[in-house]
């Protein structure tokens, strides 16, 4: 009895452990072994998690969804941050600038004490130029409760040597405003010189300004910014006039050079010569006094923004380039006037040396005839 229930115990044994332990066969069959079963997958998300290190692991991991059942991981088809929220539109205010030079000078202080009201106060030193601020639109036009701003309101920046920069005025009103200058101005020019430029204002812009053809965009324009666009504007349109001049002495110098390439003689009269002479000058001078091309902005010494403004509008402008343009032309002047001057005097001194000889016949045929007329009445 004792036998049975040791074999039966054993054959317990032997059933147990094949069925907890693999089986392994020595012979070796024909059939190929199927592959062993392939385990199944979690998710994708899964396999990514595994074959990344812990670092990633724990980066991914920490961005999840909540819904119904709490929490989960995000789905590897969709972004891992969520997506940002849609900004609206930057909404821009375009403020076009118009540019004039009306005349060579104007009388800024009867200028203010006529438009009292309107007149910005000062926040430099500078004396050459006037900043006015008209109307605003109505409150229905740019909204109940916002706050004024420099694109609700019309400027006009009057420079004493002739310049006129209007600020988000229409086409129509553009007339209006220049008669309120031209009352105050002397030496009204016959053709008005203009140019058109523009602001953009952009709230949500990055940094304080970004420039662009014809245009700058600004965070937000205030009156100091005005007054420094208004006066490099103002520089630019007054430096166009000048050049022009300039151009025009020039070209007659070219025409009397090509006279005398081809009849060798020079005809200009002496005063027309000193006419040029002063024009040049006075041209020269009003450039570099009057229009203040190298005097440093006030404003922009004191704050970055206005002068990274100040910087780009006269790079844009290419004022510097263009000054150096003029001077070289004003150079090419100066040197055929100094030859000119040496011509004239050359032939005043001709002219001169030739009267003497005149003269100088003159007295000897004087001579001789009376030294004939005393040798025929002499008695014989």
């Amino acid at each position: 009895m004792g036998g049975r229930w040791r074999a039966a115990s054993h054959l317990l044994a032997r059933v147990a452990s094949s069925t907890l332990q693999p089986r392994f066969f020595s012979v070796v069959s024909s059939r190929p072994l199927p592959p062993p079963p392939t385990p199944p997958r979690l998710s994708i998300f899964a396999d990514s998690i595994l074959a990344r290190p812990l670092s990633a692991v724990a980066a991914r991991a920490a961005y999840f969804d909540g819904d119904e059942l709490g929490p989960r991981l995000q789905d590897p088809g969709r972004p891992c941050l969520p997506p940002p929220p849609i900004k609206e539109a930057d909404e821009s205010e375009n403020i076009p600038i118009k540019s004039y030079f009306l005349s060579t000078s104007i009388d800024l202080k009867s200028l203010q004490a006529e438009n009292l009201g309107n007149v910005l106060p000062p926040t430099s030193r500078s004396s050459n130029y006037v900043a006015l601020k008209y109307s605003a639109l109505p409150s229905d036009i740019r909204g109940h409760g916002s706050k004024e701003r420099a694109s609700h309101c019309r400027y006009m920046v009057v420079s004493q040597y002739g310049s006129v920069i209007l600020f988000n005025i229409e086409d129509q009103e553009i007339e209006t405003y220049l008669k309120i200058v031209r009352r105050h101005a002397s030496g009204l020019l016959p053709q008005t010189w203009k140019d058109d430029y523009a602001v953009k204002e952009q709230p949500l812009l990055d940094g304080d300004m970004e420039g662009g053809p014809d245009y700058i965009v600004l965070k937000a324009l205030d009156t100091d910014g005005i007054r420094i666009i208004g006066s490099v504007l103002g520089q630019s349109i007054a430096l166009d006039y000048f050049v022009s001049q300039i151009d025009g002495m020039v070209e007659e110098f070219a025409y009397i050079n090509r006279k005398m390439q081809t009849t060798g003689t020079f005809t200009m009269d002496r005063k027309k010569l000193l006419q040029l002479v002063g024009k040049a000058n006075s041209n020269l001078a009003d450039v570099i006094i009057k229009v203040g091309l190298f005097e440093r902005s006030e404003i922009a010494w004191r704050e970055a923004k206005y002068a990274q403004i100040y910087e780009y509008l006269r790079e844009e402008y290419e004022v510097t380039q263009r000054f150096g343009n003029l001077n070289f032309k004003l150079k090419f002047v100066e040197h055929n006037i100094h030859f000119l001057q040496e011509v004239i005097q050359n032939n005043r001194s001709n002219l001169l040396e030739w009267c003497i000889i005149f003269l100088l016949s003159i007295e000897n045929v004087i001579s001789l005839y009376e030294i004939l007329k005393d040798s025929t009445q002499a008695p014989l």
